[in-house]
Protein backbone atom coordinates (compact mmCIF):
# COMPACT_ATOMS: atom_id res chain seq x y z
CA UNK A 1 0.00 0.00 0.00
CA UNK A 2 1.01 3.24 -0.73
CA UNK A 3 0.22 6.45 0.69
CA UNK A 4 -0.71 9.55 -1.82
CA UNK A 5 -1.79 11.98 0.57
CA UNK A 6 -0.31 15.49 -0.35
CA UNK A 7 2.98 16.60 1.44
CA UNK A 8 5.00 19.36 1.66
CA UNK A 9 3.65 22.94 0.78
CA UNK A 10 0.61 20.89 -0.67
CA UNK A 11 -0.54 19.39 2.36
CA UNK A 12 -1.00 23.78 3.73
CA UNK A 13 -4.16 24.65 4.51
CA UNK A 14 -6.48 25.92 1.50
CA UNK A 15 -6.24 29.77 2.53
CA UNK A 16 -2.23 29.26 2.29
CA UNK A 17 -3.11 27.33 -0.67
CA UNK A 18 -5.33 30.29 -2.68
CA UNK A 19 -3.10 32.69 -1.26
CA UNK A 20 -0.24 31.15 -3.04
CA UNK A 21 -1.73 30.82 -6.25
CA UNK A 22 -3.05 34.07 -5.83
CA UNK A 23 1.05 35.74 -5.75
CA UNK A 24 2.00 33.42 -8.86
CA UNK A 25 -1.22 34.70 -11.20
CA UNK A 26 -0.96 38.54 -9.79
CA UNK A 27 2.70 38.34 -11.13
CA UNK A 28 1.72 36.23 -14.27
CA UNK A 29 -0.68 38.33 -15.23
CA UNK A 30 1.42 41.77 -15.16
CA UNK A 31 3.66 40.00 -17.52
CA UNK A 32 1.04 39.01 -19.63
CA UNK A 33 -0.52 42.74 -19.85
CA UNK A 34 2.97 44.14 -20.41
CA UNK A 35 3.95 40.96 -22.84
CA UNK A 36 0.18 41.55 -24.98
CA UNK A 37 1.03 45.10 -25.29
CA UNK A 38 4.63 44.75 -26.64
CA UNK A 39 3.27 42.04 -29.19
CA UNK A 40 -0.42 43.11 -30.15
CA UNK A 41 -1.77 39.97 -29.41
CA UNK A 42 -5.33 39.23 -29.02
CA UNK A 43 -5.02 36.15 -27.47
CA UNK A 44 -2.24 36.79 -24.73
CA UNK A 45 -4.61 39.65 -23.89
CA UNK A 46 -7.69 37.66 -23.54
CA UNK A 47 -5.49 35.21 -21.45
CA UNK A 48 -4.21 38.14 -19.33
CA UNK A 49 -7.99 39.65 -18.37
CA UNK A 50 -8.16 36.18 -17.44
CA UNK A 51 -6.02 36.06 -14.84
CA UNK A 52 -6.91 38.76 -13.90
CA UNK A 53 -10.33 37.58 -13.29
CA UNK A 54 -8.46 34.26 -12.04
CA UNK A 55 -6.87 36.66 -9.31
CA UNK A 56 -10.23 38.56 -8.69
CA UNK A 57 -11.85 34.49 -8.02
CA UNK A 58 -9.08 33.55 -5.79
CA UNK A 59 -9.18 36.54 -3.62
CA UNK A 60 -13.38 35.96 -3.34
CA UNK A 61 -12.30 32.20 -2.60
CA UNK A 62 -10.06 33.68 0.59
CA UNK A 63 -12.43 35.47 1.77
CA UNK A 64 -14.86 32.83 1.48
CA UNK A 65 -12.54 30.10 2.54
CA UNK A 66 -12.25 32.61 5.74
CA UNK A 67 -15.67 33.10 6.10
CA UNK A 68 -16.37 29.42 6.23
CA UNK A 69 -14.15 29.01 8.89
CA UNK A 70 -15.81 31.12 11.67
CA UNK A 71 -17.77 28.83 14.22
CA UNK A 72 -21.44 28.09 14.33
CA UNK A 73 -23.64 30.10 16.43
CA UNK A 74 -27.35 30.21 17.75
CA UNK A 75 -28.47 31.66 14.18
CA UNK A 76 -26.28 29.73 11.65
CA UNK A 77 -26.28 26.43 13.12
CA UNK A 78 -24.30 25.03 10.76
CA UNK A 79 -22.10 27.35 11.01
CA UNK A 80 -20.57 29.84 7.34
CA UNK A 81 -19.43 26.23 4.82
CA UNK A 82 -21.80 27.71 2.39
CA UNK A 83 -20.13 30.90 1.79
CA UNK A 84 -17.53 28.69 -0.05
CA UNK A 85 -20.81 27.90 -2.27
CA UNK A 86 -21.86 31.27 -2.88
CA UNK A 87 -17.37 31.92 -3.97
CA UNK A 88 -17.95 29.51 -6.29
CA UNK A 89 -21.01 30.67 -7.46
CA UNK A 90 -19.08 34.21 -8.37
CA UNK A 91 -16.52 31.91 -9.83
CA UNK A 92 -18.71 30.39 -12.51
CA UNK A 93 -20.82 33.72 -13.15
CA UNK A 94 -17.10 35.58 -14.25
CA UNK A 95 -16.00 32.92 -16.27
CA UNK A 96 -19.02 33.00 -18.32
CA UNK A 97 -18.93 36.86 -18.51
CA UNK A 98 -15.09 36.43 -19.72
CA UNK A 99 -15.61 33.79 -22.48
CA UNK A 100 -18.16 36.00 -23.70
CA UNK A 101 -16.24 38.94 -23.76
CA UNK A 102 -13.66 36.70 -25.67
CA UNK A 103 -15.12 35.43 -28.19
CA UNK A 104 -16.85 38.54 -29.30
CA UNK A 105 -13.51 40.24 -29.19
CA UNK A 106 -12.41 37.31 -31.33
CA UNK A 107 -15.07 37.06 -33.53
CA UNK A 108 -14.59 41.15 -34.80
CA UNK A 109 -10.78 40.57 -35.35
CA UNK A 110 -11.58 37.98 -37.41
CA UNK A 111 -14.49 39.49 -39.61
CA UNK A 112 -12.09 42.90 -39.62
CA UNK A 113 -8.58 41.88 -39.42
CA UNK A 114 -7.85 45.32 -40.70
CA UNK A 115 -3.67 46.16 -40.23
CA UNK A 116 -3.09 43.70 -37.36
CA UNK A 117 0.57 42.78 -36.68
CA UNK A 118 1.77 40.53 -33.60
CA UNK A 119 5.13 40.00 -32.90
CA UNK A 120 4.91 36.12 -32.57
CA UNK A 121 8.36 35.83 -30.82
CA UNK A 122 7.18 38.13 -27.53
CA UNK A 123 3.61 36.21 -27.22
CA UNK A 124 5.65 32.97 -27.34
CA UNK A 125 8.11 33.73 -24.76
CA UNK A 126 5.22 35.42 -22.41
CA UNK A 127 2.61 32.42 -22.96
CA UNK A 128 5.72 29.97 -21.83
CA UNK A 129 5.80 31.78 -18.71
CA UNK A 130 2.15 31.78 -18.31
CA UNK A 131 1.73 27.84 -18.88
CA UNK A 132 4.24 27.63 -16.47
CA UNK A 133 3.33 29.37 -13.70
CA UNK A 134 -0.21 28.08 -14.28
CA UNK A 135 1.14 23.94 -13.82
CA UNK A 136 2.34 25.18 -10.56
CA UNK A 137 -0.48 26.90 -9.23
CA UNK A 138 -2.95 23.83 -10.05
CA UNK A 139 -0.26 21.60 -8.78
CA UNK A 140 -0.76 23.42 -5.45
CA UNK A 141 -4.24 23.00 -5.94
CA UNK A 142 -4.96 19.66 -6.91
CA UNK A 143 -5.67 18.18 -3.71
CA UNK A 144 -7.45 20.58 -1.97
CA UNK A 145 -10.17 21.00 -4.71
CA UNK A 146 -11.27 17.66 -4.12
CA UNK A 147 -12.83 18.16 -0.91
CA UNK A 148 -13.72 22.25 -1.13
CA UNK A 149 -16.08 23.54 -4.08
CA UNK A 150 -14.80 26.79 -3.43
CA UNK A 151 -10.66 26.02 -3.91
CA UNK A 152 -12.45 23.49 -6.88
CA UNK A 153 -13.59 26.76 -8.48
CA UNK A 154 -10.32 28.39 -8.34
CA UNK A 155 -8.65 25.22 -9.92
CA UNK A 156 -11.18 24.91 -12.80
CA UNK A 157 -10.02 29.00 -13.71
CA UNK A 158 -6.02 28.17 -13.60
CA UNK A 159 -6.97 25.11 -15.71
CA UNK A 160 -8.98 27.18 -18.55
CA UNK A 161 -5.92 29.58 -18.19
CA UNK A 162 -2.90 26.80 -18.62
CA UNK A 163 -5.37 25.79 -21.37
CA UNK A 164 -5.29 29.38 -22.51
CA UNK A 165 -1.90 29.73 -22.45
CA UNK A 166 -0.76 26.71 -24.68
CA UNK A 167 -3.46 27.74 -27.14
CA UNK A 168 -1.30 30.79 -27.37
CA UNK A 169 2.04 29.40 -27.39
CA UNK A 170 0.43 27.24 -30.43
CA UNK A 171 -0.52 30.55 -32.08
CA UNK A 172 2.55 32.21 -31.53
CA UNK A 173 4.40 29.52 -33.36
CA UNK A 174 2.06 29.68 -36.19
CA UNK A 175 3.15 33.15 -36.29
CA UNK A 176 6.16 33.09 -35.97
CA UNK A 177 6.33 30.41 -38.66
CA UNK A 178 4.15 31.33 -41.53
CA UNK A 179 3.35 35.04 -40.40
CA UNK A 180 -0.68 34.37 -40.61
CA UNK A 181 -1.84 36.81 -37.65
CA UNK A 182 -5.45 35.24 -38.15
CA UNK A 183 -4.44 32.48 -35.86
CA UNK A 184 -4.26 34.61 -32.62
CA UNK A 185 -7.69 35.75 -33.21
CA UNK A 186 -8.77 31.60 -33.28
CA UNK A 187 -6.83 30.97 -30.20
CA UNK A 188 -8.82 33.31 -28.33
CA UNK A 189 -11.81 31.54 -29.66
CA UNK A 190 -10.45 28.75 -28.62
CA UNK A 191 -9.52 29.83 -24.55
CA UNK A 192 -13.68 30.88 -24.60
CA UNK A 193 -14.77 27.43 -25.74
CA UNK A 194 -12.53 25.77 -23.24
CA UNK A 195 -13.80 28.21 -20.47
CA UNK A 196 -17.80 27.65 -21.30
CA UNK A 197 -18.19 24.25 -20.10
CA UNK A 198 -15.86 24.16 -17.03
CA UNK A 199 -17.78 27.22 -16.22
CA UNK A 200 -21.25 25.62 -16.38
CA UNK A 201 -20.09 22.80 -14.87
CA UNK A 202 -19.08 24.82 -11.72
CA UNK A 203 -22.43 26.23 -12.19
CA UNK A 204 -24.58 23.12 -12.07
CA UNK A 205 -23.01 22.17 -8.70
CA UNK A 206 -23.58 24.99 -6.99
CA UNK A 207 -27.37 24.92 -8.08
CA UNK A 208 -27.08 21.25 -6.78
CA UNK A 209 -25.95 22.18 -3.44
CA UNK A 210 -28.36 25.30 -2.97
CA UNK A 211 -31.24 23.41 -4.00
CA UNK A 212 -30.50 21.01 -1.12
CA UNK A 213 -30.15 17.68 -3.99
CA UNK A 214 -28.46 14.55 -2.94
CA UNK A 215 -24.82 14.98 -3.37
CA UNK A 216 -23.88 13.17 -6.55
CA UNK A 217 -22.94 9.60 -5.97
CA UNK A 218 -25.45 8.82 -3.60
CA UNK A 219 -27.85 6.28 -3.75
CA UNK A 220 -31.23 7.31 -1.07
CA UNK A 221 -32.18 3.82 -1.62
CA UNK A 222 -29.04 2.26 -0.80
CA UNK A 223 -28.93 4.10 2.61
CA UNK A 224 -32.69 2.92 2.91
CA UNK A 225 -31.39 -0.41 2.58
CA UNK A 226 -28.81 -0.34 5.15
CA UNK A 227 -30.88 1.33 7.66
CA UNK A 228 -33.68 -1.45 7.33
CA UNK A 229 -30.81 -4.31 7.54
CA UNK A 230 -30.09 -3.07 10.97
CA UNK A 231 -31.40 -5.40 13.81
CA UNK A 232 -34.68 -4.26 15.35
CA UNK A 233 -35.38 -1.48 12.70
CA UNK A 234 -38.91 -2.11 10.98
CA UNK A 235 -39.02 0.99 8.80
CA UNK A 236 -37.86 4.29 7.64
CA UNK A 237 -39.05 6.90 5.90
CA UNK A 238 -38.80 11.19 5.75
CA UNK A 239 -35.16 10.28 4.46
CA UNK A 240 -32.97 14.00 3.42
CA UNK A 241 -29.70 13.75 2.36
CA UNK A 242 -27.92 17.40 1.26
CA UNK A 243 -25.08 18.65 1.19
CA UNK A 244 -23.59 22.37 2.78
CA UNK A 245 -20.94 22.32 0.52
CA UNK A 246 -18.63 19.94 -0.90
CA UNK A 247 -17.61 17.17 1.04
CA UNK A 248 -19.86 18.19 3.76
CA UNK A 249 -22.95 16.08 3.36
CA UNK A 250 -25.89 15.85 5.85
CA UNK A 251 -28.01 13.10 6.35
CA UNK A 252 -31.48 12.96 8.68
CA UNK A 253 -34.28 10.23 8.90
CA UNK A 254 -37.20 8.48 11.16
CA UNK A 255 -36.43 5.26 11.62
CA UNK A 256 -39.37 3.15 13.20
CA UNK A 257 -37.56 0.35 15.51
CA UNK A 258 -39.71 -2.67 17.24
CA UNK A 259 -42.29 -1.45 20.18
CA UNK A 260 -40.05 -3.03 23.03
CA UNK A 261 -36.71 -1.26 21.58
CA UNK A 262 -37.06 1.87 23.07
CA UNK A 263 -38.06 0.57 26.60
CA UNK A 264 -35.27 -2.41 27.07
CA UNK A 265 -32.43 -0.29 26.28
CA UNK A 266 -31.44 -1.53 22.90
CA UNK A 267 -31.90 2.53 21.35
CA UNK A 268 -28.56 3.79 22.34
CA UNK A 269 -26.90 0.61 20.62
CA UNK A 270 -29.45 1.09 17.45
CA UNK A 271 -28.86 4.88 17.05
CA UNK A 272 -24.88 3.91 17.17
CA UNK A 273 -25.18 1.25 14.71
CA UNK A 274 -26.59 3.84 12.08
CA UNK A 275 -24.41 6.67 12.67
CA UNK A 276 -21.74 4.36 12.30
CA UNK A 277 -23.11 2.73 8.82
CA UNK A 278 -23.64 6.48 7.40
CA UNK A 279 -20.04 7.55 8.33
CA UNK A 280 -18.14 3.97 7.22
CA UNK A 281 -20.23 3.43 4.00
CA UNK A 282 -21.46 6.56 2.99
CA UNK A 283 -18.94 9.25 4.34
CA UNK A 284 -21.33 11.15 5.96
CA UNK A 285 -20.38 12.59 9.54
CA UNK A 286 -22.95 14.92 10.61
CA UNK A 287 -26.28 12.17 10.64
CA UNK A 288 -29.93 12.89 12.74
CA UNK A 289 -32.23 9.85 13.50
CA UNK A 290 -35.23 10.27 15.13
CA UNK A 291 -36.76 7.23 16.33
CA UNK A 292 -40.18 6.14 16.27
CA UNK A 293 -41.55 2.85 18.43
CA UNK A 294 -43.83 0.96 15.59
CA UNK A 295 -47.30 2.03 15.49
CA UNK A 296 -46.43 6.01 16.10
CA UNK A 297 -48.56 7.90 14.36
CA UNK A 298 -46.99 11.06 12.33
CA UNK A 299 -49.32 13.15 10.38
CA UNK A 300 -46.88 15.04 8.05
CA UNK A 301 -44.79 11.66 7.78
CA UNK A 302 -44.13 11.59 3.91
CA UNK A 303 -41.68 8.79 2.09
Amino acid sequence: MHDHAPSGIRAAGNRRLLAISLAITAVVMVVQVMGSVLSGSLALLADAVHMFTDAAALVIALIASIVAARPANDRRTFGYQRAEVFGALVNGVILLALSAWVAVEAVTRLMQPGEVEVAGGVMLIVAIVGLAANAVAMWLLSSAQRDSINVRGAYLEVLGDLIGSAAVIVAAIVIVTTGWAQADAIASLFIAAMIIPRAIGLLREVVSVLAESAPKGTHVQEIRDHILATTGVVDVHDVHVWQLTRGAPVFSAHVVVAADTLSDGRAAGILSQLQTCLSQHFDVEHSTFQLEPAGHVEHDAHA
